[in-house]
């Protein structure tokens, strides 16, 4: 079965945290959409331009993931969207994989009680944001169920890699990993 996986971008997100996410996942062969909340044309938070797949449409959840880069206002961008939310209510309910890093864990998925009774990180500092049931860990990347959460930037490599193991495997994410010479 194939794995499709999309990856929501709005204005302000976090660069580096889209584009290795980006790269790695189409290295691992995964069906990568990457839809935009608006225009396709979206503006990081470092003011690099990415033409995106697609606008995000309420018809179409059919992911076996939901990627969630940071950034600021990006990780509030994609809080204030309707169909972001119903996209991964819809996935998490499924109990398919919700990653998010950053400023996204802690400005997206905590107000909609997703981080509750779960363990999870996000960039320091934002913590603030979680639920007093949420389990703050300070690592690079955390795991809890169907839940990926990272802390930012420096951990997007670890963090996409981790995206690939659940999706493809340990084989296939240490093949990426050997393959772009990353070592940890």
């Amino acid at each position: 079965m194939e794995k499709k996986v999309i990856i929501l971008l709005a204005d302000g997100f976090e660069e580096i945290e889209a584009i290795t996410c980006i790269d790695l996942l189409r290295r691992a062969e995964l069906k990568i959409t990457v839809a935009s909340l608006g225009n396709l044309e979206v503006k990081g938070s470092h003011q690099i331009k990415i033409k995106a797949d697609k606008a995000l449409k309420e018809n179409n959840f059919n992911y076996a993931a939901c990627v969630l880069p940071g950034g600021m206002p990006g990780a509030k961008n994609i809080a204030a969207s309707e169909k972001a939310k119903k996209l991964i209510n819809k996935i998490n309910t499924e109990k398919r994989i919700i990653a998010a890093i950053c400023a996204s864990p802690a400005i997206v998925l905590a107000p909609m009680g997703l981080l509750d009774n779960k363990k999870a990180t996000c960039y320091p500092g934002m913590q603030e944001y979680f639920s007093k049931s949420t389990i703050y860990q300070n690592k690079k990347v955390v795991v809890d169920k169907n839940i990926i959460t990272g802390q930012g930037p420096a951990a997007a490599f670890i963090f996409a890699l981790k995206i690939i193991e659940k999706l493809s495997g340990k084989e296939r994410s240490e093949k990426i990993k050997k393959d772009c010479l990353f070592k940890d």
